[in-house]
């Protein structure tokens, strides 16, 4: 079962806080990059795997979507959504994305962001997806880079040298990680990249993108901070049709 840790109050309380929360899918700094993978939605039937606030959501309509299915399993985050969402065209349903049943060829387009390093079985996602999203249809998806999942305590730490550098800890032991986020007690599940392209390929999806996300020139001279953020990416995002 999928961890609900956005339910935890003092989680759930810092994650609000956070620059992404606020600003909605312009706080994201990888969103640029996610958005230029997505396919023209116009006409599509939509699933938003791990919808969190909704964000996503309410942009596919804006864009022309016919629909759209938002699924969470923390009641926080759909009670926040659906707040803030005046279209019936936007459902949003609490579900375990390990658990969850959608219709046969139901979805044109499958979307996730940064939810997936929270499903222990991911297997059994993508088998659902398989048959929920049609032929030609695509699943778009982010989540943590495998490198920044390594890590048992996920950090900068100084070098020898006294230069700051991201710890890589045993890369290819897959499991979960039990993280210090936002609160003690956070767990994500570390996959090699290989294991999510070799995943997608045995449930029938063809890759069409893998970018390792790193800010661009721009984003740094507006933010600053992201420069650290080119030391090892910290998102994989993957764009994949369903042959």
């Amino acid at each position: 079962m999928t961890q609900n840790i956005y339910d935890d109050p003092a989680f759930f309380s810092g994650y609000s806080r956070l620059g992404r929360s606020i600003e909605g899918l312009d706080g994201a700094a990888e969103w640029p990059a996610l958005r230029a993978m997505l396919p023209d939605v116009r006409g599509l039937d939509v699933v938003d795997l791990g919808c969190g606030f909704g964000w996503f959501c309410v942009w596919a309509r804006a864009q022309g979507a016919a629909s759209v299915l938002g699924v969470d399993v923390s009641e926080n985050m759909l009670a926040r959504a659906r707040a803030v969402t005046q279209d019936p065209a936007i459902r949003y349903v609490k579900a375990d994305l390990e658990q969850i049943d959608l219709a046969a060829g139901s979805f044109g387009l499958a979307y996730s962001s940064l939810a997936l390093h929270y499903v222990d079985n991911l297997d059994r996602l993508l088998e659902t997806l398989r048959g929920a999203v049609v032929r030609g249809g695509r699943f778009v998806f982010s989540v943590e880079h495998p490198i920044y999942t390594a890590p048992a305590k996920p950090g900068w730490i100084e070098d020898a040298a006294g230069r700051k550098v991201w710890p890589v800890d045993s890369y290819l032991v897959e499991g979960p990680r039990e993280t210090l986020w936002l609160t003690n007690g956070v767990i994500k599940q570390h996959r090699t990249m290989g294991h999510y392209l070799n995943a997608l390929l045995r449930y029938g999806f063809a890759i069409s993108h893998v970018e390792e996300w790193g800010p661009s020139a721009a984003q740094i001279a507006a933010r600053p901070e992201l420069a650290d953020e080119c030391h090892r990416p910290p998102f994989l995002l993957l764009s994949a049709t369903r042959t």
